[in-house]
């Protein structure tokens, strides 16, 4: 189906509900691409903009009922960030079976899913990831123990995120991975398995937190077990937990998506779509490393939040 056959067939090409349905409500990640969202509606006259997630990023049956729910309103369309590469593939179909245009954002579903949106806004998470590793190399070195604190496994972001970790350090270095472990996008968790695993590796020289709660938890097991500036820590994303830990050194740096950015951009792609334009199929979004040398340097504040 093609952006015009929408404009064609839908009652909502002159205004209506644009649904913004994301992974979480609670993250400060997923606020600013509301954010986003909202600055751009400013200027799609109208319309105007719902926006929800579940509690938890792990609450996926959640997310598809808030698109279903969606659908059954007749929304105009969907900005949509997908907690699950497959569960939210059969929504999307009755998406565009009722004709209204879904974007995604942040995460890819399956190729399953791929004729049931028009565009997806994204960090290129892979080539995010391997930054990451680049990073890590240039403070630790190729030899030694690190880990790695994932957050939800399969989930898009996190397929290509951390496969680039890990396959840029496995081609570019002799570094070894003790672990990978998965915090559900859970702080907490992420705090516990870092204590645990820096109980369990002492001569850890270097570990990677892939999102925002995972980093923040990383980061807070890092300053309580007194190894901030003995273990070189990455993080991924930038709220003010985050800033604070490269400002103190817990961080050696963190890479910042442009989730204002996936807001923004994804309210007028949509837009776009519903009038009958034509969109690229893949929008990337950007990622900056921020650390302490450039953290109050324009090129950071762009995307910090």
């Amino acid at each position: 189906m093609t952006a015009l056959a929408f404009s064609m067939h839908s009652a909502f090409a002159a205004g209506g509900e644009i649904a913004v349905i994301v992974k979480s409500s609670n993250s400060n990640y997923w606020q600013n691409v509301q954010k986003g969202a909202a600055a751009a509606m400013k200027d799609a006259k109208g319309y105007t903009m719902s926006f929800q997630g579940p509690a938890s990023e792990s609450a996926i049956a959640d997310e598809v009922s808030m698109v279903e729910n969606a659908v059954n309103r007749k929304v105009a369309g969907i900005l949509l960030a997908p907690s699950d590469p497959d569960a939210l593939i059969p929504v999307m179909k009755k998406a565009w079976e009722a004709k209204i245009p879904v974007i995604l954002i942040d995460s890819l579903v399956s190729d399953g899913g791929k004729k049931y949106y028009q565009s997806f806004l994204s960090t290129d998470n892979e080539a995010a990831g391997e930054l990451c590793a680049k990073e890590l190399i240039a403070k630790i070195g190729k030899t030694g123990k690190i880990a790695v604190m994932s957050y939800v496994a399969g989930v898009g972001s996190e397929i290509g995120r951390v496969g680039g970790f890990k396959r840029y350090i496995a081609a570019n270095s002799q570094l070894k991975i003790v672990n990978t472990f998965y915090s559900q996008s859970q702080m907490a968790t992420a705090l516990n398995q870092t204590t645990d695993v820096l109980t369990a590796h002492p001569d850890l020289k270097g570990i990677f937190g892939a999102n925002e709660p995972t980093a923040v938890g990383m980061a807070r097991a890092i300053t309580q077990a007194s190894k901030a500036g003995k273990v070189v820590a990455i993080g991924f994303d930038g709220n003010q937990d985050l800033q604070g830990f490269v400002k103190d050194g817990t961080l050696d740096a963190t890479a910042v998506q442009g989730s204002y950015q996936m807001g923004s951009l994804g309210i007028q792609t949509l837009v776009s779509v519903i009038g009958g334009k034509t969109v690229p199929k893949f929008v990337n979004t950007g990622v900056v490393m921020v650390n302490k040398k450039n953290i109050d340097l324009p090129e950071a504040k762009n995307v910090l939040y």
